[in-house]
């Protein structure tokens, strides 16, 4: 596991970076429109180009954190990804082979 990208919560969602091999870019997560309880509630922009989805879900120890899928034309495969929250209030992207 590696930490892909670094976020700070705003009014309105996460403001940050993503950066991978192929992925060096600011990222925002704004909150995702839709009534279906499958559907992701926050949404990766990079300017106004979409790469991704964020799901909220707890951890076996009660934690929330969002979990992640990100996807562009340069990956082989999406990139699944946890945002968890540090103590110091900003938000580690930790990138995981396996989804969560």
């Amino acid at each position: 596991m590696a930490t892909i990208g670094t976020f700070t919560k705003t009014a309105d969602g996460y403001t940050g970076t993503v950066k991978t091999l192929t992925l060096n870019v600011k990222a925002t997560l704004k909150p995702a429109e839709g009534d279906n309880d499958k559907a992701p509630q926050f949404r990766f922009f990079a300017g106004t180009v979409e790469f991704g989805a964020a799901w909220e879900k707890t951890s076996q120890a009660g934690k929330t954190y969002l979990s992640c899928k990100l996807d562009d034309p340069s990956f082989s495969h999406p990139i699944y990804a946890a945002l968890h929250e540090n103590e110091d209030g900003t938000s580690s992207l930790i990138w995981t082979r396996n989804p969560q």
